[in-house]
């Protein structure tokens, strides 16, 4: 693993340099955020820690805390301590805050210092490693995530794989069963050899038995020539049953026999042929209480289960979705020819929708977007435009932009709290009353409107400023504003 040094002072990157390889590690030096990003944008995997200096001259358009933001957002996994000649605490907490790993000021810097410093982030970087062949067996497959729920799906994957028993890959619709299946198959012993799919709600039910097993010449009416089946094909290989749970009833004991004694017989035919197969089933149904309900057989549900996968929601990884979105908008350029990116508002708004889809769903609204936006930064306003559309269909979605907006161009008088009205004097028909005084003038009564909008939306959104923005049609930076400067206390709808 390597270091990226990126300062503008030549001299103290080589000094950097010299410390860093004196320690035994490799060190690479860029001298500006956009010649540290391009090389990362190819090199990244190669990175294990970034030293970022914060100021930067007159040549590069960006800061280091522009360049923080940018890398924790397309490179999570690249931990950063920045470095600086004019620190404050002030500075170190937004870094901090932004996700620096660390931040050392170069007046107090020592080579001791910096050695201690390199030796901790490059210990729990050697740590976070262990599970980088987990993340390859993911990622190789196109399963993108780095959280703890996910590295456990990863795991299971690897050491499952490495078996002939058979896997029930369980979860909702959208968050990559069949990935995980074509991940088991990959780090097996029949690797090389077929994975086939039997995809069941599309099998009509009279071609069950002929589709899996095969059919003589003649065996029935357009029975033209003999035919192999499903669990043919997958000899010495995966057989992947997907949507397990939706076969009927009558059709789960034809199941039975061929699972338990790895053999087949045509349909026509009264000879058995051997198969040697791996059976890897997944479905979203929950197969406990289908067993309870008669709809599915018990001795069918333990020979498929010998270990099971659960793959979480997007709900339940929620710090996935920047990494996630990272891959497929790096898609997007690589496929469009684009240089499109994200900011970091709306990954956050990304985080705070529910995703009923999960990734598929993500994965949806991101090509939507992508293609649709008119800008090269993908915005909230960008994602909510998608999202609303289906508003009215879930609880789970993100709520319609509403009627009236945030009075946003209109210059506005700070409210004191003496000023501030209570939220809402009365409601008819659904309609706040306001008691407007005519010893007020217009702009400090636009400024209680404007106030008391914020405060209803922010009750709405239960504190999200984000999606308060998305609702009232601002941008999240002026939401912000507004509320430092009416005062709003936005962890008391959070409460």
């Amino acid at each position: 693993m390597k270091i990226l040094i990126v300062d503008d002072n030549h001299d103290f990157c080589a000094t950097l340099a010299d410390i860093v390889r004196g320690e035994g590690w490799k060190a690479e030096i860029r001298n500006s955020p956009e010649q540290a990003l391009s090389f990362l944008d190819a090199n990244s995997r190669d990175i294990g820690l970034m030293l970022l200096d914060i100021e930067f001259g007159s040549e590069s358009a960006m800061t280091g805390i522009d360049m923080l933001e940018l890398s924790i957002r397309q490179f999570p996994s690249i931990p950063v301590i920045m470095i600086s000649g004019k620190g404050t605490i002030d500075m170190a907490v937004k870094a901090t805050k932004l996700g620096a790993l660390n931040f050392i000021d170069k007046s107090s810097l020592s080579n001791d210092r910096l050695i201690a410093v390199l030796t901790s982030a490059m210990d729990r970087v050697k740590s976070d490693s262990s599970n980088e062949e987990l993340r390859r067996v993911v990622e190789s497959q196109g399963i993108i995530g780095r959280s703890s729920v996910m590295m456990e799906v990863a795991d299971k994957a690897l050491r499952y794989g490495r078996t002939d028993l058979n896997v029930l890959i369980t979860g909702e619709t959208g968050t990559g069963k069949k990935l995980v299946a074509h991940a088991l198959h990959a780090v097996s012993r029949r690797s090389k050899h077929p994975f086939i799919t039997v995809d069941i709600p599309n099998i009509p039910r009279e071609l069950f038995q002929s589709e899996l097993f095969g059919h003589m010449k003649g065996a029935f009416s357009g029975a033209m020539d003999t035919k192999r089946g499903l669990f043919h094909q997958a000899h010495k290989g995966t057989l992947f049953m997907d949507e397990i749970g939706d076969m009927p009833l009558e059709l789960q004991a034809n199941l039975l026999l061929p699972m338990e004694q790895k053999a087949v017989r045509r349909v026509g035919s009264v000879e058995t042929e051997e198969v040697d197969i791996r059976f890897v089933s997944a479905t979203d149904r929950d197969l406990i209480a289908s067993m309870t309900d008669g709809r599915f057989r018990e001795q069918l549900y333990h020979r498929l289960r010998e270990c099971e996968i659960y793959i979480p929601s997007l709900r339940e990884r929620i710090e996935d979705i920047p990494l996630i979105t990272e891959h497929y908008v790096a898609k997007h350029n690589k496929e469009m020819g684009d240089q499109k990116t994200v900011s970091s508002a709306a990954v956050e708004y990304l985080q705070q929708y529910q995703w009923p889809g999960n990734v598929r769903e993500l994965a949806s609204v991101l090509r939507v977007a992508l293609q649709t936006m008119s800008n090269d930064q993908l915005e909230i306003t960008d994602l909510h435009r998608i999202l609303k559309r289906s508003s009215a269909q879930s609880v789970h979605r993100v709520p319609a932009p509403a009627s009236s907006a945030v009075v946003e161009h209109q210059p506005v008088a700070p409210v004191s709290a003496s000023q501030a009205p209570s939220p809402v004097a009365e409601h008819t028909n659904g309609n706040a009353q306001i008691d407007l005084d005519e010893d007020r003038s217009l702009k400090d009564d636009l400024a209680m409107v404007d106030k008391m909008k914020i405060e209803k939306t922010l009750e709405r959104t239960n504190g999200n400023v984000s999606k308060a923005a998305a609702i009232l049609s601002v941008s999240r930076e002026t939401l912000h504003n507004k509320i430092r400067k009416y005062g709003i206390d936005v962890h008391r709808y959070r409460a």
